[in-house]
């Protein structure tokens, strides 16, 4: 990792460093719109074929109820998928909004209430590693919003099947399906629907620039879809003081670093904080994991730079908007105020974002690449969408009616004005 100071930076090179590694969305595009086009036309087929091509994997079936799958796990594995199952459960339910309603003037009732989006894709990557705890982010708050189909996507593995810790989990959250697929033609199965893929109104779930690129295109097509967020590549901003152990700092760039050569982590401290320590752990941790070349490439994307102050740390990292932040300083949680651009943030020396993205309850599906400046991440709200109602008595038409019906010729709006005044006429009879 490159080191810099703050007080050494032009403006210009501030601004270079808050930029990531730049993804080339042109050219992907290109590679995935005729798999896009490929699997609306031809269903089934096209996922068989690039299953077959891109997993090496021939079905002969693209889905599976997961009910009819009997799962064998060791017990330690399902008492900590229990665990964590628990924990998104308590936090995410405790998200569901209270009905509002307002009395707006005399005899005028407003009313909004939530409803589950009905039917959702959930994306949950395979390839180098499985992933239960991201089946567990997208199909938790699902099943608790009351979403009625529920489509889960995951790469098979080599034999046609998937793994059983992702199987157990689509069993207790009561996924409808599971789309034996990954990749673009993944995304495409569950935005268009095909013979056996029920068609979504929304997709969740991270991936690959390839899988990032088909949600943005399908999100704008004749398959009418909502998706949870553009994503791109993993990411952590650490904040560390003086205080702060350069072997927490250390594995916490490294736990994000070892997702894919195209992560990018980054450190920002203050004056005293153990630089040449923090190097030293860095070597000798990442020596130490089995995943080395990937971590060590991702920390050739990243850097750390050293500020005057925590004000100027905060400053920087909300200019960042990172997907992770955490704060290794004294009494982090007196910092929170500062913190307006983030993902999922992690408070104090004991706070690891590993936490997060397995078991404490929170959600790890978030935004990247600066998206947290305007991206909520997923959370139970993402599951439904608002409606507003309104009520008026006569009461209500008498005390507003005047304003709509001025209103309505100010426009222009005759039946608009219409609407009001028949009804009014009719009370007064």
């Amino acid at each position: 990792m490159k080191t810099y100071k703050n007080a050494e930076l032009s403006p210009e090179e501030i601004t270079k460093l808050l930029k990531r590694p730049k993804i080339d969305f042109t050219s992907i595009f290109q590679t995935v719109q005729p798999i896009l086009d490929a699997v609306e036309k031809y269903g089934d087929e096209a996922i068989k074929k690039y299953t077959r091509e891109f997993d090496g994997v021939n079905l002969d079936s693209v889905i599976i109820n997961p009910n009819e799958v009997e799962v064998t796990l060791e017990e330690e594995v399902k008492e900590a998928i229990d665990v964590a199952f628990k924990n998104i459960s308590r936090f995410h339910q405790a998200q569901f909004p209270k009905p509002l309603e307002v009395e707006t003037m005399p005899g005028v009732r407003c009313m909004k209430v939530a409803r589950p989006i009905e039917r959702v894709g959930l994306y949950v990557p395979g390839g180098t590693a499985i992933l239960p705890s991201t089946a567990m982010m997208l199909a938790i708050p699902a099943m608790i919003a009351g979403c009625t189909t529920k489509v889960m996507a995951t790469p098979p593995r080599k034999d046609g099947t998937v793994a059983p810790e992702i199987i157990y989990i689509a069993q207790k959250a009561e996924v409808d399906q599971v789309l034996l697929a990954g990749g673009a033609q993944a995304v495409a199965a569950m935005a268009f629907g095909t013979e056996s893929v029920s068609k979504v109104d929304k997709i969740f779930g991270p991936g690959n620039q390839y899988v990032t690129a088909a949600k943005m295109i399908l999100q704008n097509s004749e398959a009418q879809i909502a998706i949870d967020m553009p994503a791109g590549p993993s990411e952590v901003l650490v904040i560390a003081d003086a205080l702060a152990n350069p072997t927490f700092v250390a594995a916490d760039l490294l736990s994000q670093a070892e997702h894919g050569k195209d992560s990018q982590v980054v450190l920002v401290a203050t004056p005293g904080f153990d630089m040449e320590g923090l190097n030293a752990e860095l070597e000798s941790q990442l020596d130490k994991l089995p995943r080395k070349q990937i971590a060590a490439g991702a920390l050739e994307n990243s850097y750390s730079l050293i500020v005057d102050s925590l004000d100027a740390a905060f400053d920087f990292s909300n200019q960042y908007a990172p997907e992770h932040l955490i704060v290794n300083v004294k009494d982090a949680e007196s910092f929170t105020e500062k913190i307006t651009n983030a993902g999922s943030v992690f408070l104090g020396a004991l706070t690891p974002e590993s936490v997060g993205d397995y078991a404490s309850g929170t959600n790890h599906t978030l935004p990247t690449y600066g998206y947290a400046r305007m991206y909520s991440g997923v959370n139970l709200a993402a599951f439904q969408k608002s409606m507003t109602m309104q009520s008026l008595s006569e009461e209500g038409l008498k005390n507003i009616g005047p304003a709509v019906e001025k209103l309505a010729d100010l426009e222009e709006l005759q039946a608009h004005k219409n609407a009001v005044s028949l009804r009014l006429k009719n009370i007064e009879h």
